[in-house]
């Protein structure tokens, strides 16, 4: 039976100076690609999807750039959201809306969930000590202020997170702190400012987790120790004039604290997917259906807002748009959050140039070979690195050795020596009609890896198959029994083509581009991918462009290949370029000064 699965991916901030934009590999790694496999799975096994992401427009990181540029917020934003829009096609993420949290439709659920939670008494008003810089007279954003992490020491800590151990501070815990503004040394004042009542919330949580015990180990145990540490209020206004209006009289000049808001973009996206796709009403298939299950792919940085934060909001509205009181929204079934990936032995730094940014790398290299990288080597449990040896290395002994040589002597050998056609086959032996079972028996046990978030291991297992196709190649040298026995060799080959045709939709959720390619070199005249479009939709106060994702032109399943003998073979071409092991050095010496 077909479920509901949600999808909802990390917000990127749509920061970032221009030429490089917000995105480096370590954010594809950790919060982008895993949800896209995990998409891309749940599609070809007949599952509805839903996988809604967005542009944070608001972040302070956004306000910061534009101060360094002289231009304004919205300026950086809207140059930024533009290179998100391109890398997602690039790299075949596939989502069914990427938008941003400046559309009017975000505006406006965020303001009625922030009103909600008011009506039922879960905000409340107080004042708040607060950094206020005296060289630009006026109160510091948490992100404009930097100093030294009480908790750890990291030297670089911002004023609403320290990034080395992942705690959340307020800007005021800061030891030494100055403002990115200016380099003042800000002063400590009092403003009024709405506060969240998460303490309210502790014992749903405990009872809410004690039923996930499927979790990662890393994510329950950093959620669990931040429970114990005791919840704090928390501040959800603050002064700024970028950003989502607190909708109430008297409160001009102060917005929504982004991280309170742009976690409802969850919420919002799919309502305006579902509004876009002429059926207002379809979002709720996916946030009242108790049926349906709501995953959230983030960094190891997000958990908090992910595992306590956004499910205390959800528990706190209850039901938001829905009057039956057997309805209520749909709180997290998972949180995958990924650890992060390093590169060359340090951290990702945007301001030590110490990165690989997406638009860079995707401008002189295939997607898919970075994809498969970054699972074979994802930070799934533990940190792990990005190092250009490892990648040229797994690029031409994996990709190119294994699953492209397989692909391209078969289909090659074929067009030579049967017309370019599927060969007729002979009477099966006990090893070509066991390496078929081997295969045809490995999509089950695949896809409940992959539905486990287990893609590392899903992807080892895939070409872990691939390596024994090539293997049965060499045993049966149908090169040798074309010239003696022609009809063995056609048995041979079909058994190949069929195994091929397989592993290409084991392969399709890692691999989207070149699958499709091994789809058409096969013979067939479909689409594995679906169509992927920018479109531009007209609010009635602001045009906004947003990716959509359309999958229902796609008929290929989660299942092994029904590969017809006599099908006509496609144009035939390498999968992967073999990468010059001497551009290791070349690419390192283009990164900046690690710590």
């Amino acid at each position: 039976m077909s479920e509901k699965i949600l999808v909802c991916v990390a917000w990127p901030y749509a920061s970032g100076p221009a030429g490089t934009g917000p995105l480096h590999l370590g954010h594809i790694a950790g919060a982008y690609l895993p949800p896209d496999i995990f998409a891309r799975y749940h599609r070809l096994k007949g599952n509805q999807v839903l996988m809604v992401s967005g542009s944070d427009s608001h972040g302070t990181p956004i306000m910061v750039q534009a101060d360094k540029e002289g231009i304004s917020s919205r300026e950086v934003f809207e140059r930024n959201h533009a290179v998100c829009l391109d890398v997602w096609q690039r790299l075949g993420i596939s989502f069914d809306l990427f938008t941003h949290t400046d559309t009017e439709n975000h505006h406006r659920v965020s303001q009625d969930l922030f009103l909600k939670l008011r009506e039922k008494e879960f905000l409340f008003q107080a004042r708040q000590k607060q950094l206020y810089s005296e060289v630009s007279k006026r109160f510091l954003p948490d992100r404009y202020v930097e100093g030294k992490c009480p908790i750890c020491g990291y030297e670089s800590a911002r004023g609403d997170q320290c990034d080395n151990c992942g705690n959340i501070l307020d800007a005021t815990q800061l030891i030494n702190p100055k403002s990115k503004m200016d380099g003042s040394t800000p002063i400590v004042r009092e403003v009024e400012h709405f506060f969240f009542d998460l303490p309210a919330f502790t014992k749903q949580l405990v009872d809410w987790l004690g039923a996930k015990g499927y979790w990662r180990p890393n994510v329950m145990n950093f959620t669990l120790n931040y429970l114990k540490q005791g919840l704090q209020p928390r501040p959800i206004t603050r002064d700024l004039d970028w950003g989502i209006p607190v909708p109430l009289p008297g409160f001009d000049g102060k917005c929504l604290y982004v991280w309170f808001e742009a976690v409802i973009g969850y919420l919002s996206a799919s309502i305006e997917w579902a509004k876009n796709n002429g059926k207002p009403d379809a979002w709720k298939e996916w946030w009242y259906n108790q049926d349906a299950k709501t995953y959230y792919f983030v960094g190891k940085d997000n958990i908090p807002f992910h595992a306590i934060i956004w499910p205390s909001q959800l528990m706190g509205v209850e039901r938001l748009y829905e009057d039956d009181p057997t309805k209520t929204l749909n709180l997290p079934y998972d949180v995958p959050a990924a650890e992060f990936l390093n590169l060359e032995g340090a951290q990702f730094s945007r301001s030590r140039a110490w990165a690989i940014w997406a638009t860079d790398f995707l401008s002189r290299y295939d997607a898919d070979p970075l994809r498969y990288y970054l699972t074979v080597n994802a930070p799934e449990q533990r940190d792990t690195e990005f190092t250009w040896h490892d990648f040229i290395r797994r690029n031409n002994d994996e990709l190119v050795a294994t699953w492209g040589n397989l692909v391209n002597r078969s289909l090659s050998f074929t067009a030579k020596h049967f017309e370019g056609k599927t060969p007729q086959p002979g009477l099966m032996t006990q090893s070509d009609a066991k390496l078929l079972a081997q295969i045809d028996v490995a999509f089950e046990p695949i896809g409940n890896l992959i539905a486990a978030c287990r893609f590392k291991q899903a992807l080892g297992e895939v070409m872990a198959l691939a390596r024994d196709v090539n293997k049965y190649l060499d045993e049966t040298g149908p090169w040798f029994e074309v010239k003696k026995d022609k009809a063995r060799a056609a048995t041979i080959m079909y058994v190949a083509l069929r195994a091929i045709d397989s592993l290409k939709i084991l392969f399709t959720p890692f691999l989207p581009f070149t699958c499709q390619r091994v789809h058409l070199m096969l013979g067939y005249s479909s689409s594995l991918l679906g169509d992927q479009v920018v479109r531009e939709y007209d609010e009635a106060t602001r045009k906004h462009a947003a990716l959509t994702f359309d999958y229902s032109g796609v008929t290929a399943q989660w299942k092994p290949s029904q590969l017809p003998v006599g099908q006509a073979l496609g144009p035939i071409a390498p999968l992967f370029e073999k990468l010059d092991p001497k551009m290791t050095e070349e690419e390192r010496s283009k990164l900046g000064k690690p710590e």
